[in-house]
């Protein structure tokens, strides 16, 4: 197979080199996404929410399923521009490797109880830099992954600018409260930008963040596609989204022609049974809408991953956000789920605090972690590492682990000596 054109040796470089072995016959990429597949934090996202809690109901999407997706969606997006677009060619080529490389690792950095642990963890944690999933997934990838040496699994660059939505630091975040990079983390991006400085015009923030590879902004695309599709279809099966909530919805909200055509095709498939069917095949929709456009940035001259952008189509763009703001009105903000929400933050508020006072402030000798997290926290020079070191454990945790966890320490009828897994 000939070499792709598309990519180039600041492409698949990493911070540190890498050994090589003799025989090697995998890209850099696909070393990247194997290294993702068999480490215990991606296994770890089969028991994590998306959704509705892992473990309620065994067809229900988990972090790890939908990861799953968003990969097929990716690689899919690869195949349909390089069949469509007449700038590229056999051997210049978006490499789907690792498009499904950033996509299964897009999630590895969330919590237990999906973006309700995010919000919870990002509060608790203001005080020692806060808590943002992307960041966290960052982390994974160039510090704790495999913890060795704290070291990571030592990314390629364009695996990094592949998962890195964000490019804001967190004391730099006013306007971006929830989207941001971890102070610490600045040597990573400055990697990943190849030493290069922001523009001007890049400013943080919104504006910075929008900055993106072409490979981000296919996971992007792919992860909006998977969620705005599956979770209105996990909403339907699960009975929050009916055909007379849908309806009593459609009277509540204003909608263009295009937007009551799609709200009628939503209630046909749920009266004829056909709601996974039908919604599948809007994937195909979802992925023939992404179109190649040239662009020009910054970083065009060091590498063709930023040489272009995705343009998707509006109508499809606005069903997406049609898609998203039924999920939000009628699942995420139903009682059902808010209550679930409130009991997760709960749990996860008094989790953080009883390892804060005994890890962060040292008030106590009590061994509530395992030896090796303890080990580290001890030799942490200051409260912010050893609050970051908590919130890794407990950001690692998944959900049914979380519940263990927090029943061992707090409820008298649950545990034993022997229970500790």
């Amino acid at each position: 197979m000939s070499a792709n054109r598309f990519y180039n040796s600041f492409d698949s470089e990493t911070l540190k080199p890498r050994p090589a072995h003799s025989g090697e016959y995998r890209t850099a990429f696909q070393i990247d996404r194997d290294r993702i597949i068999h480490s215990s934090a991606f296994r770890r996202l089969q028991n994590k929410t998306q959704v509705f809690l892992s473990g309620e109901y065994d067809f229900y999407r988990t972090r790890l399923t939908h990861s799953i997706e968003v990969a097929q969606i990716g690689r899919s997006i690869c195949g349909s521009i390089a069949h469509q677009s007449d700038l590229l060619s056999d051997d210049f080529f978006i490499d789907a490797d690792l498009v499904e490389c950033a996509c299964l690792a897009h999630d590895l950095g969330h919590p237990p109880f999906g973006h309700t642990g995010e919000r919870t963890l990002h509060r608790l944690m203001q005080p020692y830099g806060g808590f943002e999933g992307n960041a966290q997934t960052l982390r994974q990838l160039t510090q704790t992954l495999f913890n060795e040496g704290r070291e990571g699994m030592n990314p390629s660059r364009a695996l990094l600018d592949g998962v890195l939505k964000y490019k804001t630091l967190h004391t730099e975040a006013a306007g971006a409260p929830n989207h941001y990079l971890y102070d610490d983390q600045e040597i990573w991006l400055d990697f990943t930008l190849g030493h290069q400085s922001f523009p001007c015009e890049l400013t943080p923030g919104k504006a910075r963040n929008s900055f993106k590879s072409i490979e981000c902004q296919i996971m992007d695309w792919a992860d909006d596609t998977a969620y705005s599709l599956n979770d209105i279809a996990d909403g339907i099966h699960a009975g929050f989204i009916t055909v007379t909530r849908l309806e009593q919805w459609a009277e509540a909200n204003a909608q263009t022609t295009a937007q009551a055509e799609h709200l009628s095709f939503l209630c046909k498939a749920i009266r004829e049974r056909r709601v996974e069917a039908r919604l599948n095949r809007h994937i195909g929709d979802y992925i023939r809408a992404a179109k190649l456009v040239p662009e020009s940035t910054f970083l065009s001259a060091m590498t063709r991953r930023h040489q272009y952008r995705l343009d998707i189509d509006p109508d499809i763009k606005a069903q997406s956000k049609l898609n998203k703001k039924i999920s939000f009105d009628l699942v995420f903000r139903s009682p059902q789920l808010q209550q679930l929400d409130y009991k997760a933050d709960f749990i996860l508020t008094r989790l953080f605090q009883v390892l804060e006072k005994r890890y962060v402030h040292g008030d106590d000798s009590l061994h509530l972690m395992p030896a090796s997290v303890e080990a580290e926290i001890a030799k942490a020079s200051d409260k912010a590492t050893r609050a970051r070191l908590v919130c890794d454990w407990i950001s690692s945790m998944t959900d049914n682990f979380a519940f263990r966890t927090y029943r061992r320490l707090f409820d008298a009828d649950f545990g034993s000596i022997t229970d500790f897994v």
